[in-house]
């Protein structure tokens, strides 16, 4: 949930903290138990990992839950990092159909109020938790600031969003164009740093040093940390069988996933088809069209504009035997998604296409000599509207910009290397 417009809400929210302080608990104490709230889908779940091991790793000795929508528990479930999850249905983050609205006035005032009476419902069940810190690792996300808050933690760390900053007691300078890993590795570094004592009586805390948000890797012993997914023993093993039923001697598997959440990051079908009929034409190289729920009418569309047959995995893998496969790939390319991140997470080397997304919040937090960001650079982009092309260009300009050519070559590098 971004910043509304509403002018209304920031009136309402300062009073949710005023309401906060009443019921809050005055003295922090020790860092014992740490709640993790993050209500994005997979992808950004994804990106978010690194600051979970540097959490254990500066906190080995607390309890560590995560709050998170049941639509992205995999992503951290199993995780070594955390202790627990709690699945909590984040308002503005179901995925419903564009233009969904309820039919009726009452319906409609009833959809207005559930996010307000959501917070007091999930705020009194967090009460009991005794969380001695809550670290908010979405930048704008003003419902977790006020759950948290609502909750009694008596020490909130985010970053100073309009919306956020008046109901944390430590807010990071907000920048809404850097890299959310890096985001939120600050995050957990501002508690780390905070030594002083809290009360919610005192105003939020900006740290406003230059370095505080570029994140003291070093300080953590962290170089570069990568994100990470473990699937288990049973979905690796899934893929090896699948692979060795598929692949002959000495071929190497290309993986395309042409599908995303949001219709104005793809791009066109038969530009696709044309990369994927390339790219099958390099000596051993085997080509796997794969898809999520939802998605196997595109990955049938992109198999039928092709010369020749194709392997297709669309809506019949888990996330963990997605990720599995992933990676045993040479090269996986796509839009920005949560798979294309999953494959870096693998190790695989990526290629990604971006249009309205912003490269250098959402790109890929790996090794930039094995991942690579195609964009057009139209003087509109990013513009991050994903649902449709805000200047209503016949499929997103911003997409189609992009040649097959570029990708052919960008693949074709990566794969030679």
């Amino acid at each position: 949930m971004g910043a509304h417009k509403n002018g209304m809400k920031p009136l309402l929210l300062q009073l949710l903290a005023r309401l906060a302080r009443l019921f809050a608990r005055r003295d922090p104490g020790p860092l014992r138990r740490i709640l993790l709230i993050k209500p994005d889908h997979l992808g950004d779940l994804l990106l978010a990992t690194p600051a979970l091991a540097a959490l254990r790793q500066s906190h080995p000795e607390a309890s560590i839950t995560a709050l998170v929508g049941p639509w992205s528990r995999r992503m951290w479930q199993g995780n070594p990092s955390i202790d627990a999850l709690i699945d909590l249905p984040f308002p503005g983050f179901e995925r419903t159909p564009p233009g969904h609205r309820p039919p009726s006035i009452v319906l409609r005032l009833a959809a207005l109020l559930r996010p307000y009476l959501l917070l007091i419902k999930y705020a009194l069940l967090l009460r009991p938790g005794r969380y001695d810190a809550a670290l908010l690792l979405r930048d704008d996300h003003w419902w977790g600031a006020a759950l948290a808050a609502l909750a009694g933690i008596p020490r909130r760390i985010g970053h100073a969003h309009p919306l956020c900053a008046p109901l944390l007691t430590t807010a990071l300078p907000y920048n809404p164009h850097e890299h959310v890993t890096r985001q939120a590795l600050g995050v957990v570094q501002a508690l780390q740093d905070d030594r002083r004592p809290t009360t919610d009586d005192r105003r939020p805390t900006t740290d406003d040093r230059p370095s505080a948000i570029g994140y003291r890797l070093s300080a953590i012993g962290y170089h570069h940390p990568s994100s990470s997914f473990h699937p288990t023993s049973a979905e690796h093993a899934w893929a090896d069988e699948w692979l060795a039923a598929q692949l002959g001697l000495g071929e190497r598997l290309v993986v395309i996933h042409p599908g995303t959440g949001g219709s104005a990051k793809h791009w066109l079908p038969e530009r696709w088809a044309s990369v994927a009929d390339a790219l099958a034409a390099t000596p051993g190289a085997r080509l796997l069209l794969t898809g999520g729920p939802g998605e196997a009418p595109l990955v049938a569309e992109v198999a039928a504009l092709m010369r020749d047959p194709v392997l297709t995995l669309a809506g019949q893998t888990s996330v963990g035997q997605l990720a599995a496969l992933l990676g045993r790939a040479a090269l996986v390319l796509g839009v920005d998604s949560g798979p294309l991140h999953l494959a870096v997470s693998q190790g695989a080397p990526s290629v990604h296409l971006f249009g309205p997304s912003d490269q250098a919040r959402f790109g890929p937090w790996g090794d930039p000599q094995r991942h690579r960001v195609l964009r057009a650079g139209l003087f509109c982009s990013p513009c991050g509207v994903f649902d449709a092309c805000p200047r209503g260009t016949s499929g997103p300009e911003c997409m189609a910009a992009i040649s097959v050519g570029e990708v052919v070559a960008a693949a074709r590098q990566l794969l030679s290397s």
